[in-house]
């Protein structure tokens, strides 16, 4: 608090002298005030909370199914081979000598996306509509979270293999995983690119370029 100190009055030799005022300022109660305002934000300040990306996982085989079900089959499998120029050549498949490799792009009209899009749509589907019932509040948060891993992860949802050969860039890959994520692709692996791919790309036999179906 500030306070006025009043002194250097008084007569003196007859004459009355002017009252000089001297003020001090006591930063005594700014110091409490100080804890008090570090206390009240610390105990009211939410801390941040570790964000976590969800992995998903491949489910756990049962003994008693004869049927592998780690393998990846060739209905659910996308190959992509990511190349210089910004070129894309993929198939459908895990990989075998008679595939069909066709050229595209990243545009997002006519490009990889409208591809992954449109192999990847009942997953899509699915989780267009967990995100109205979460819009409407028919399900939380963690609901849905819950029920979109389920989904990205299940035994009928497509599996991307991502190559990249020596001339592709790392904004190449980038921009590949990105759509994987805006087009809901859960499963994906980053592998090599077969000897057999490059030949078929840049040997004799590679089939004609065509664009992306839409």
């Amino acid at each position: 608090m500030a306070q006025i100190d009043t002194g250097g009055g008084g007569k003196k030799g007859g004459k009355v002298r002017s009252k000089k005022m001297s003020t001090r300022i006591d930063l005594t109660p700014m110091v409490d005030l100080g804890f008090l305002l570090i206390t009240f934000f610390m105990l009211t300040t939410t801390l941040a909370k570790p964000q976590a990306l969800p992995i998903t996982l491949p489910e756990k085989p049962n003994p008693d199914d004869p049927v592998d079900t780690t393998k990846v089959k060739d209905t659910l499998a996308l190959t992509v081979i990511l190349t210089a120029d910004d070129k894309i050549y993929y198939y459908e498949g895990i990989g075998s000598d008679d595939v069909n490799i066709q050229q595209t792009s990243f545009d997002t009209e006519n490009g990889i996306r409208q591809v992954l899009r449109r192999k990847n749509s009942p997953q899509i589907s699915k989780i267009e509509v967990l995100r109205n019932q979460l819009k409407s509040k028919e399900i939380d948060a963690a609901k849905y979270k819950e029920e979109v891993i389920k989904i990205k992860g299940g035994k009928t949802a497509m599996f991307v293999f991502v190559k990249a050969d020596e001339k592709a860039t790392y904004k190449n890959l980038i921009d590949m995983l990105d759509e994987l994520l805006i087009n809901q692709v859960g499963k994906y692996a980053i592998v090599d690119v077969d000897p057999k791919e490059l030949e078929m790309i840049n040997g004799t036999g590679a089939p004609a370029e065509t664009p992306a179906a839409p």
